[in-house]
């Protein structure tokens, strides 16, 4: 029968309820008053709906164990009838939520047919309870109806009953699809929509680093939805699916697809998501869920609890091999309480097992805090036993949690209501009952803008979808050795919480089979890429499959699994593994180091032999050779020669804008005074030589004036110069970060490139107009022999400086200023030994050429 047609029907009998004034009603009594339903007595009814059939499931086909299993109870629907039965009763009880008001239940037990689902929505609805008494009056009227319905059910129900605005609250279904509240505006649940239960699995993949998945899911329009959320969110996230296999949501599994979907996992290296939701027709699926647990070496990912109603010997064999989400559920200890009280009566015709349940929880098997106290019961079969013995697990209830927030819902949009139609008279009564007028209507204001605690003081609020705001917990499904098992919540996912907050896990909590060798499994297409290498894709192949290679040089990645390696900071170099940005290495000529120490001692050594040079020409200032060519310039050149081997301590040290600026002029100053005098001595040689010709009006330009003033107006345009250099871009200090690998160099720079190389031309052409004179006048006669050893000194400087500049520039950092350094030692030490150790040798050890007869001899 279609949905058009069952509304019409639904009509027609909605209107003839209305037309009877006085109808024969049942006495409500809190009692089962036949087969298929629970009733309770009050003033506003909240409908429910539960759940109650077995299956036949024979020849599990397992690699490890054959049994045979006759029937499966699906007793967790038994919890779900008592959590509705416990929240009314504690409501009902409560003197502050609906005072003066007795909620009544009914519930209907449905089959998961359609025609069985409508006929079961009439009862409710219409109040068609079997007649016990009579009573002549109008029945309660109906607030909510809160249900369990497979998605496809629960969306047709809402289609049919939806032009009489009953709010209609699922307590199971997480189907996306009804989250719009433009086109189901009159549908809420107590569970999170399947969006939510994406981006849950999508975070705990990113996190272990799972990306080779693959998927197994029911064809359902619903399900088939939900699964491409899913595969978008994990490829989004770098992940890949390596195969998607549906199966039948409307009937068994045929054994060949059972044998294929088994050999594609068998072969598969990928983790496993089976997307079977708790309410699918049937639950045939189970039993897949089911064979699931015995394979080793994989991961499962499921979002439903799998039924372990099997006799210890077989749970044996099962594998710590599955993570499993399902909806965040509180324990209730005086929910535990109540069903360890309860009746037996209550549950004798709402399931035809229910005195077998409730026997049950006489084995001691079960937990404390779920275990009843029996003093005698009717004897319970191995196969009974096996049917029942796993609904005593202590965390595992059904749907209860759901249920007790829905039925808590209800209540509150319910005071809500009331007490605002009352004027917030919390001495509300019947003669308010005219607030009820056109109920279902106005509890849906209440609904959506709900925000309560329910009975355990918890804060609950619904959202802009009609969904409770409510989290995931993430169980670890735990087999003992000795066929004992439980459910561990190993983290959470709360997609309410802040960013950061949302996902939480315990990996120390899981507990993995021991081929996983205390870590869990890494399924991945390519092994991972660990920090210090990036991903290269494989062209023509899904993005999980590739190569990894190291990251280029200045870069680094500091994660798994990177698509590119970042830059360093320019100041910042990786570490030997490419893992890490750390500082690099500061480094400049320092007086620590072997080669500033070996410099420091030749720049001493030479300084001090100058001085001592000095100090001989001094105490052997009137002898002949010292008078020659003008002693004061002799002194002033052995003094600059000091400065200039002094000057080169300026390079050496942690460079400072001032000993920048001092080390080059400094060094052009006093080596521009050195080659002045000697160009001064040059000159005088020369002019020493023309003068004693007869006649020659040399004689009057002879003496220390002309020299003096030669060794001044020389050395003052090269201090022109510097002083213009410090005024147009003086040398600073100057951090090279490129120069070399993982080094910063701290050099001095030179500011204006063309003002240092005009201070070193200047040297230079000081250098060159001597050496042109000295060799020039190299043929004097052997008393003015002096020449000679100007034009050596002057070849030696020359040749110095002039391998000194391609060195200099083919070096880098700290080496380019001990080049700079030995430029100046071995120019001036050439200087220096050319020109006055000649001069020494004389003096100290051949006193008797020490005359003026020896000199002037010819």
């Amino acid at each position: 029968m279609g949905v058009q047609p069952l509304l019409i029907l639904f009509t027609l009998y909605a209107d003839i309820w209305k037309i009877i004034e006085c109808q024969c009603s049942p006495l409500r009594k809190n009692n089962l008053m036949k087969t298929g339903y629970y009733y309770s007595q009050g003033d506003i009814i909240i409908g429910g709906f539960i759940h109650q059939f077995t299956v036949e499931v024979s020849n599990l086909p397992s690699s490890t164990v054959k049994t045979v299993i006759l029937r499966e109870i699906l007793s967790e629907n038994t919890f779900n009838l008592l959590a509705f039965v416990f929240a009314v009763k504690e409501i009902n009880n409560s003197s502050v939520l609906l005072p003066n008001i007795t909620l009544a239940l009914f519930l209907k037990n449905h089959f998961r047919f359609t025609n069985n689902i409508i006929s079961a929505a009439l009862d409710i609805l219409l109040g068609n309870i079997v007649v016990m008494n009579f009573k002549c009056d109008s029945p309660p009227p109906v607030a909510a109806l809160i249900e369990n319905l497979p998605d496809e059910e629960s969306y047709q129900f809402y289609n049919l009953f939806q032009l009489y605005h009953y709010p209609q609250i699922s307590y199971t279904s997480q189907n996306l699809y009804m989250s719009d509240t433009k086109r189901f505006p009159y549908f809420y649940r107590t569970v999170p929509n399947e969006l939510h239960l994406c981006a849950g699995i999508g975070k705990l993949l990113k996190h272990f680093g799972w990306n080779w998945v693959s998927i197994i899911s029911a064809d359902d329009d619903h399900s088939v939805r939900a699964v491409q959320t899913l595969r978008e969110g994990i490829e989004r996230s770098g992940g890949c699916i390596e195969f998607h296999k549906t199966f039948p949501h409307h009937s068994t599994f045929p054994n060949n697809l059972v044998i294929k979907i088994n050999a594609l996992i068998e072969t598969s290296s990928a983790v496993n998501i089976l997307f079977f939701k708790e309410n699918s027709a049937f639950r045939k699926h189970d039993t897949f869920r089911f064979y699931s647990l015995f394979k080793p070496g994989k991961v499962f990912i499921t979002i439903g609890k799998t039924e372990i109603n099997r006799e210890p010997s077989v749970r044996i064999f099962l594998k710590n091999n599955s993570l499993i989400f399902t909806t965040h559920r509180s324990d209730m200890p005086n929910f535990l309480k109540f069903i360890r009280e309860m009746k037996p009566v209550w549950l004798k015709n709402v399931d035809y097992d229910g005195s077998n349940w409730w026997a049950a929880l006489c084995d001691r098997q079960c937990p404390k805090n779920i275990r009843r106290q029996c003093s005698s019961t009717k004897f319970i079969t191995l196969e009974e036993k096996l049917q029942f013995s796993y609904h005593c697990h202590s965390t595992q209830f059904g749907n209860s949690y759901s249920v007790y927030n829905a039925v808590y819902a209800v209540a509150h949009a319910l005071h809500d209501m009331i007490m605002s139609g009352s004027g917030n008279d919390t001495k509300w009564t019947r003669k308010n009952w005219e607030v009820l007028d056109y109920l279902p209507w106005k509890l849906h204001r209440y609904l959506r803008n709900l925000h309560f605690k329910n009975g355990l003081g918890e804060e609950m609020y619904m959202d802009e979808n009609g969904d409770l705001a409510i989290e995931y917990d993430i169980l670890n499904l735990i087999f003992f050795p000795d066929g004992t098992w439980k459910y561990e919540i190993v983290g959470h996912y709360n997609p309410y919480a802040p960013p950061g907050q949302d996902f939480t896990i315990d990996e120390k909590a899981i507990v993995w089979e021991s081929s996983f060798n205390q870590t869990p499994p890494q399924p991945r297409c390519s092994p991972r890429c660990h920090p210090g290498y990036r991903i290269l894709h494989r062209e023509g192949e899904l993005v999980c499959c590739y190569d990894c290679i190291p990251c280029a040089e200045g870069e680094v990645s500091n994660q798994t699994d990177m698509d590119t390696c970042t830059t360093c900071p320019e100041d910042q170099w990786p570490n030997q593994k490419r893992n890490a940005c750390i500082p690099k290495v500061r480094t400049f000529l320092s007086y620590e180091e072997p080669l500033g120490i070996a410099l420091t001692s030749i720049i001493l050594f030479f300084f001090l032999v100058t001085a001592v040079i000095l100090v001989i020409f001094i105490y052997y200032r009137d002898t002949p050779i010292v008078r020659a060519n003008n002693r004061d310039l002799s002194y002033i050149f052995l003094i600059s020669l000091m400065l200039c081997f002094f000057c080169s301590l300026a390079f050496i040290g942690h460079p400072e804008d001032v000993t920048c600026i001092l080390r080059q002029t400094t060094f052009g100053i006093t080596f521009s005074i050195t080659l002045s005098s000697i160009l001064a001595k040059t000159i005088t040689v020369v002019m020493a030589f023309h003068a004693t010709k007869p006649g020659s009006k040399l004689r009057k330009w002879m003496g220390s004036r002309v020299s003096n003033s030669i060794v001044l107006s020389c050395s003052l345009i090269q201090t022109v110069l510097c002083l213009a250099w410090l005024f147009i871009a003086p040398p600073f200090v100057y951090l090279n970060m490129r120069s070399e690998i993982g080094i910063i160099l701290i050099e001095c720079n030179e500011g204006s490139v063309a003002a240092f190389y005009c201070v070193l031309g200047y040297l230079g052409f000081l250098a060159g107009v001597s050496f042109i004179i000295a060799f020039l006048a190299r043929n004097l006669p052997d008393s003015f022999s002096e020449a000679k050893y100007i034009t050596f000194s002057m070849l030696v400087f020359c040749s110095v400086w002039i391998s000194f500049i391609p060195t200099y520039l083919s070096t880098k950092g700290k080496y380019m200023v001990a080049v700079e350094i030995f430029a100046i030692l071995a120019s001036s030490a050439g200087l220096l030994g050319c020109i006055f150790f000649p001069k020494c040798y004389i003096i100290l050890l051949r006193p008797e050429r020490n005359s003026k007869k020896y000199l002037t001899k010819t």
